[in-house]
């Protein structure tokens, strides 16, 4: 055991943060710590890393261990290169290569005893050397550069020049090359793309010492991670095991303290009613009861209510109109800034109700493609064409489309002005902006608060085409679970880019995959992805360009990418079916349409339970109206009035007990 957490709680003023937190981390064990924003999960690590002092507990660390943090933002003004920062990671390898150097200088003319020390101390060395592998630290430099998303061309930049991403991906690229005891990372995977986040996958998985990270990347989780640690309430909980694993235990957990919680609750409304009707009886032997249970009732360890899951924000997104079959057609893009030329000869095909993820590097233009269809950037050649009734709604990532000097009230009021208070306000408050909240500036804003004032807009809108730049940018795992379904039921169609696997694999009917300036084009999730990516990217990319370039051309429309269904083309290079060096490589086609079904039957229930309860609350609100109008005074005498009446509400009571049943049995 490296590190143990012993019942540490911590408060700031009369806000209590943590309660008693316990666990503990092995030597070489990969920890997550998770929980949504505000759980505490950055001030546990302050207490961690020795920063804040808990008001109670402890945290223990092992003598001689060594601790390498890397916080979510990096600032730095260092004027040293992205290699020279690098090599200092590697500082004491290079002392230890100058004293052996030294010593091999000094036992070339040393004799007797100072010869046998100095050789004793170069073998000491030489064993550190070793193990450290000394002699390829220059290779350990450029792999960790080259699997963090850097190149060649970047070894000589100023630190002091880089983005805040860069800087950040810098700090982690030093305390990995360190190798620590135990690395503590605080969201490592935020300004990571795909490729470097497997990268890093990889090297944490195989990496000797222990890891502890905070993270919202639920697929990063499941990937290196044996052990959860979920902070609740202030409350710390363990569970043995990876992500996926403790989605499900979580849950089970969570029903069984709702169901202890809801237990004891009617323990106690019983013994309050029981302690109201003893006095009641105003005798001197049933008051004395009743004070003999009040004092057992305070006694009572009165358990919290479970955080209720799913219920804080609930989106729906229910596009007003619908568009045709055909909703995006683009081919012959190309775009460039300067020199640097991000794709050409690029093509898109999506119809109605898919749902596509746009994947592929840093840098590579997948924000690009989505300004261009958005007619936000202009293209520098090719055709954009969208189909008929297509309505674009576009969720930007650095939120643009808000006024910093707008409160959250007035960029809702502002861009809706046909809204009341009430309405906006109850729209404000399923996305967690309740009382004077709704009176922040947008300025003042968190990222993932403006990302939740945008999707409001978003929601709002008359779009039936979804368009999201990075959507889940700073969520927290409950609220990405709720974007996810919000989207997954959605009936439009929706384009998206997002370096989120998890929320890929749980959204994307389709994936379009940027790399070496063209798309390649995968029909399935984001597992099928990444067990077929350089098999099919070589089938569409792997033979004489121009002969490819024309069968595509011919068959699709547009140029480097299968937008129809694959299955319909009888050349077996283009089909579901394909080959590679002889052995067949399955394809997607029966899980697509099993996938496309499913979710087809999904909506369509849906919508159904959607209808029932728009017809079970006109009902109930028919017979209140009808309640109010028999209680007038006036309609007291009124006999035929309130025959018909009472006539009305019968029947209206007896559908609303059919509608129940019918919403009991879709919805059970």
């Amino acid at each position: 055991m490296i590190i143990s957490c012993q019942n540490i709680s911590f408060s700031y003023g009369e806000d209590e943060i943590l309660k008693n937190v316990n666990f503990n981390i092995n030597d070489g064990e990969k920890v997550a710590l998770v929980g949504i924003n505000g759980a505490g999960k950055t001030t546990l690590l302050s207490v961690i890393l020795g920063r804040l002092t808990p008001d109670s507990g402890n945290c223990a660390i092992s003598k001689g261990v060594s601790i390498g943090y890397v916080a979510q933002n990096q600032e730095s003004d260092s004027r040293d290169t992205v290699y020279a920062e690098m090599v200092k990671a590697k500082q004491y390898i290079l002392d230890i290569k100058e004293e052996m150097s030294n010593l091999e200088a000094d036992m070339s003319v040393l004799k007797g005893d100072e010869l046998s020390r100095a050789m004793e101390r170069y073998n000491v060395l030489q064993t550190r050397f070793d193990r450290d592998n000394g002699y390829a630290y220059e290779s350990e430099i450029t792999g960790t550069l080259k699997g963090l998303g850097f190149t060649e061309e970047d070894y000589d930049r100023k630190i002091d020049s880089l983005s805040g991403g860069q800087k950040m991906r810098i700090a982690l690229g030093h305390i990995l090359l360190s190798r620590p005891d135990i690395i503590i990372l605080d969201e490592p995977t935020n300004h990571l793309d795909i490729n470097s986040v497997r990268w890093l996958e990889g090297y944490l998985s195989s990496y000797p010492g222990a890891v502890l990270c905070v993270s919202h990347d639920r697929y990063f989780i499941d990937r290196i991670c044996t052990k959860i640690v979920e902070l609740d309430q202030g409350q710390s909980t363990v569970f043995n095991g990876d992500y996926s694993f403790y989605s499900r235990e979580k849950e089970k957990l969570r029903e069984d303290r709702l169901k202890a919680y809801l237990n004891q609750q009617k323990i106690i409304k019983h013994e309050e009613d029981v302690i109201r009707k003893l006095k009641s009886f105003n005798r001197e032997k049933s008051i004395k009861r009743a004070e003999s249970r009040e004092k057992m009732l305070e006694k009572m360890d009165v358990l919290d209510k479970p955080t209720e899951v799913n219920t804080d924000m609930k989106l729906i997104f229910t596009p007003s109109s619908e568009s045709g079959e055909d909703v995006l057609y683009a081919e012959g893009l190309k775009k460039a800034y300067g020199e640097n030329l991000l794709f050409e000869e690029l093509g898109l095909d999506i119809k109605k109700g898919e749902h596509v993820a746009l994947i592929g590097g840093n840098g590579t233009g997948k924000t690009t493609i989505l300004r261009i269809i958005g007619g936000m950037t202009p293209k520098d050649k090719g055709l954009v064409r969208l189909g008929a009734g297509v309505k674009i709604g576009y969720f930007d990532q650095e939120h643009k489309n808000l006024n910093p000097e707008n409160t959250i009230f007035d960029e809702i009021s502002d861009a809706f002005p046909d809204l009341n208070n009430t309405r906006i306000r109850n729209l404000l408050a399923a996305f967690l902006f309740t009382g004077d909240q709704v009176f922040k500036k947008i300025g003042d804003l968190s990222g993932g608060e403006e990302g939740r004032v945008s999707l409001a807009k978003l929601m709002l809108s008359p779009a039936n085409f979804l368009i999201l730049d990075e959507p889940t940018n700073h969520l927290d795992i409950q609220s990405k679970e709720i974007l996810e379904n919000a989207v997954r039921l959605y009936t439009g169609t929706v384009l998206y880019v997002s370096h989120d696997r998890y929320f890929i694999n749980r959204t994307a009917t389709r994936i379009l995959e940027l790399r070496n300036k063209v798309l390649t084009n995968y029909i399935g999730d984001y597992d099928f992805f990444d067990s077929h990516r350089d098999d099919y990217f070589k089938v569409q990319h792997g033979y004489d360009p121009a002969p490819l370039d024309e069968r595509l051309r011919s068959k699709t429309g547009f140029t480097m990418i299968t937008g129809s269904d694959p299955g319909n083309s009888d050349d077996p290079e283009l089909t579901g079916e394909t080959v590679t060096d002889g052995a067949p490589v399955k394809g997607s086609r029966e899980e697509y349409l099993q996938n496309k079904a499913k979710l087809a039957e999904e909506r369509k229930k849906n919508n159904r339970i959607s209808k029932l309860e728009e017809e079970i609350n006109s009902i109930e609100e028919r017979i209140s109206e009808i309640d109010v109008t028999i209680n007038l005074p006036e309609n007291g005498s009124n006999v035929s009035l309130l025959l018909e009446l009472s006539k009305e509400k019968e029947d209206l009571e007896s559908r609303l007990e059919k509608l129940y049943e019918s919403w009991d049995e879709i919805t059970g």
